[in-house]
């Protein structure tokens, strides 16, 4: 007998290790358990019950991959992290407080889950992830066209499917920061999802304004020797600069800004500096010194 819990235990432990530390209660019946069974581990404390039928095994961890995994798990068969929970996992946005968003491919079932928002899509189709797959009756890759993945062992919805996702959900400047941060990671995009290759939102509002006084439109965050530019028009030998308290402050990046201006000079470049605020209090003049920088270099 002993030996046969032994042995269980085992497969319990090596379910858990694919799981981020977490078994099913179908899991464990599969394995032999009764309900009886399942219920006393858990009065002494060998499982500890995070959802209905979703088990953290031993002690219940702090990691967020454990409450992202407990809650695709929660809702069976095809759910997969989504929205702002998936760009958490894809590394677009930081973690959101609040309910884990898990969509699923039904119609059917349970409306409302504590701590867990539920979206119901019965377009999801599953890709070929990133080799991990969670030990689960419920996950059966099909190996469709790619909205779903698996990132970290969590099924997921696809980036190009978490930025669509995203549209109308979170707030417009989350959204496009989870775009940039996709380009930045050299994430494929989808043809739904139009990038600008910014990585702040002053940089954005510099290519509203170089649109709403009719500039030309410069390329964005593009190399030139050993440095990234924020802005350039190579053919007016002309590289633009726009400067924030929050991503220009402190020693080093002083010194970088004034060694990356010296070298952009040395290769022929006018190098110009613009403030967040100038651009925002400022924006006629800021196109208009803009219009004979490139005026002058033509």
């Amino acid at each position: 007998m002993g030996d046969k819990s032994a042995t269980r235990d085992e497969r319990i432990a090596e379910i858990a290790k694919g799981q981020h530390g977490l078994v099913t209660h179908r899991q464990l019946v599969a394995l032999g358990f009764s309900s009886n069974g399942i219920a006393k581990r858990a009065r002494t404390g060998r499982l500890h019950r995070l959802h209905r039928g979703v088990y953290a095994v031993g002690c219940v961890g702090s990691s967020i991959e454990q409450r992202w995994m407990a809650a695709v798990l929660a809702l069976g068969k095809g759910a997969v992290l989504s929205h702002a929970s998936a760009a958490a996992l894809w590394g677009l946005l930081r973690p959101i407080d609040g309910p884990v968003d898990v969509s699923v491919p039904t119609q059917n079932g349970r409306r409302r889950r504590r701590g867990i928002r539920i979206h119901r899509c019965a377009s999801l189709t599953v890709g070929k992830g990133d080799g991990k797959a969670p030990y689960s009756p419920y996950w059966r890759e099909k190996r469709l066209a790619p909205s779903v993945t698996r990132r970290a062992g969590i099924p997921v919805t696809s980036v190009p499917r978490t930025l669509a996702d995203l549209r109308g959900a979170v707030a417009p400047r989350l959204h496009r920061r989870a775009i940039r941060q996709a380009e930045i990671a050299g994430f494929a995009l989808g043809p739904q999802i139009q990038g600008d290759r910014t990585r702040s939102d002053v940089e954005r509002d510099f290519l509203r304004l170089c649109r709403r006084y009719g500039l030309p439109a410069p390329e964005v965050n593009m190399r030139i020797g050993r440095w990234t530019v924020d802005f350039v028009w190579r053919d007016r030998r002309l590289a633009v600069e726009t400067d924030s308290f929050h991503y220009h402050r402190g020693s080093v990046a002083f010194e970088d800004d004034h060694q990356r201006d010296l070298d952009l000079r040395a290769r022929g470049f006018d190098v110009r500096h613009f403030t967040e605020r100038q651009l925002y209090e400022r924006p006629a003049q800021v196109a208009e010194d803009l219009r004979e920088a490139l005026g002058a270099a033509s």
